[in-house]
Order: C-alpha cells, then sequence, then structure tokens
C-alpha cells in the first residue's frame, strides 16, 4: 500500500489534491502498519494515538493550502503556480 502511494504522488502531480490525497493514502498505509506491529508486539496505543493527531494535523494544513491557492490562481495546477512570481 505504501509504495502504491508513492507512486501516484510521483506520476501525478500535476493537481495539489491529487497529491495531498495520495499523501493521506500513505499516511493511512504507515498507521496500518503501525497498528499490526503494535498488536503484534503487545505494546501500548498511545503512540498510534499521538501518530493520528499529527496526521489529522498534516491533512488540514494541505486543505489550508489548497483553498488559498484556489482562491488565488483559481485552479489547483502546479503549472499556474510559480513561486517567483
Amino acid at each position: 500500500m505504501y509504495f502504491i502511494g508513492v507512486l501516484v504522488f510521483c506520476f501525478k502531480c500535476k493537481h495539489l489534491l491529487l497529491m495531498l490525497l495520495s499523501l493521506e493514502f500513505i499516511v493511512l498505509s504507515l498507521y496500518f502498519g503501525l497498528f499490526i506491529c503494535m498488536f503484534f508486539y503487545g505494546y501500548e496505543y498511545y503512540f498510534s494515538m499521538i501518530f493520528l493527531t499529527m496526521s489529522v494535523c498534516e491533512g488540514a494544513l494541505g486543505l489550508s493550502i489548497l483553498v488559498s491557492m484556489i482562491r488565488s490562481y483559481g485552479n489547483d495546477y502546479f503549472q499556474s503556480f510559480s513561486i517567483l512570481w
């Protein structure tokens, strides 16, 4: 699951929304792997809750960047966005 998310992130870099969705897919696959490892070894699940909290913060920041980009440029294409302007 992780490598499929990385492939989508690398090949679909035209739209910001597709990149954010693939990043969330990568985070969910890492969370699933972390949860399975903690389940097999019998550890506590506190770190998984911290990981989920940080991933929610990452998703909220990504969506705020997406909304500000759509308001500024009218779309989410990286071709219309330039750092040098």
